[in-house]
């Protein structure tokens, strides 16, 4: 285990190899130093596969005196992308190009929104793990940066901005006033960064008339041309991102993905709206739709025909504008200044979970003890 950016005695530094041996499975090995740094640091193996596994933690020191001025909120955001493959379960950390891209582990609208109240100064760590730089910006507002995987900047240093790019193994620390109300977004604004499954295409293209051939190899199916002719949408390329089935599976089943090409495709959303019921279908799209360039990724990977407000309901989503999750992808989520009844409101709404799982686990447990 390395933690990242401590200075630390080498044999506590958890560099396989040099450091100290690795810690075998079952086996044990105990960490002991003296901390005098201060800010925001993280922890993770040093091992690159689970490191790409999602294997990260923040380490944060605060001083004995507290800096100057005082922030009254203070969050973290872990910043980690995957490929996460069809039909499986397990990230390929041998991956170069990814499509699930994570703040704390959770991509859009399945983030948690930072709720903050107005007139809050706020203070946001950004850490970054993973394979990609992050430019993370910040609608609404002017932050100064004031911190990196170093410690803490000199307030005669810190300086102005709404985008901090985050480089790979750096942290950020982030302060501003929170004083404009409003939802504002937080995202990276790498374009690719802010949606999902960004490989060429996954499901059967709409415009071939066909199903997309299966079988190929990993690189295709993520839209890497490997110096090949053509593009990432054609006959050359797929969905099946490795699955590897070769020659006896060379096409998918040639069903349309959009519901305004077939009655089974129609009754395949029809049957998704009815197993998700919070998601909501734009029935506005355009019948020559089909011909736009783009189509339908523009209009129904990102539109909000995908709006899922209902699956992804948490208190910190307390109203928000219907159909807000159609339009959250990736590497985005929202502060949220509020005012002092809205914050309260959704405070109450939290503690009122809290305790709702925590009578339901200790249900549970009875339960088990009764038998």
């Amino acid at each position: 285990m390395h933690w990242h950016g401590l200075e630390i005695p080498n044999d506590m530094d958890g560099a396989p190899g040099t450091s100290q041996d690795p810690v075998r499975p079952g086996g044990r090995f105990v960490y002991e130093f003296t901390l005098h740094q201060e800010g925001t640091y993280f922890y993770h193996p040093h091992m690159a596969m689970q490191e790409m596994m999602g294997m990260l933690g923040a380490f944060i020191m605060h001083p004995k005196v507290l800096r100057t001025p005082r922030v009254d909120q203070d969050f973290v955001i872990m910043l980690q992308e995957y490929a996460v493959l069809p039909n499986n379960s397990v990230p390929n950390s041998m991956n170069m190009e990814f499509n699930w891209l994570t703040f704390n582990g959770k991509a859009g609208p399945a983030t948690t929104p930072l709720v903050v109240r107005l007139g809050d100064r706020v203070r946001v760590r950004l850490i970054n793990l993973g394979m990609h730089h992050h430019p993370i910006h910040l609608h609404g507002h002017t932050f100064f940066v004031t911190g990196t995987e170093g410690g803490p900047i000199p307030q005669s240093a810190w300086y102005p901005g709404n985008t901090a790019l985050v480089g790979v193994a750096q942290a950020r620390d982030l302060e501003f006033v929170a004083n404009n109300p409003g939802d504002w977004m937080l995202h990276c604004h790498l374009p690719h960064h802010m949606m999902n499954q960004m490989s060429s295409n996954v499901g059967p293209m709409t415009r071939l008339g066909r199903g997309m051939p299966a079988g190929v190899g990993m690189e295709e199916g993520m839209g890497m041309l490997k110096g090949t002719p053509g593009a990432p949408t054609g006959d050359d390329y797929g969905p099946s991102l490795g699955r590897g089935l070769g020659v006896g599976s060379t096409s998918d089943q040639p069903v349309s993905n959009t519901p305004l090409s077939s009655l089974k495709a129609t009754e395949a959303m029809a049957g998704m709206q009815h197993n998700m019921p919070g998601m909501k279908m734009d029935a506005d799209v355009s019948p020559n739709a089909n011909s736009v360039p783009g189509f339908p990724q523009d209009a129904f990977m990102e539109g909000p025909m995908m709006a899922m407000d209902q699956m992804v309901k948490k208190p910190e989503n307390d109203g928000l504008k219907a159909g807000w999750s159609g339009f959250m992808q990736g590497m985005m989520t929202f502060v949220r200044v509020l005012p002092p009844d809205q914050y309260q409101r959704i405070m109450d709404l939290k503690v009122r979970q809290e305790a709702e799982r925590s009578n339901g686990n200790a249900g549970g447990e009875r339960h088990q003890h009764d038998k």
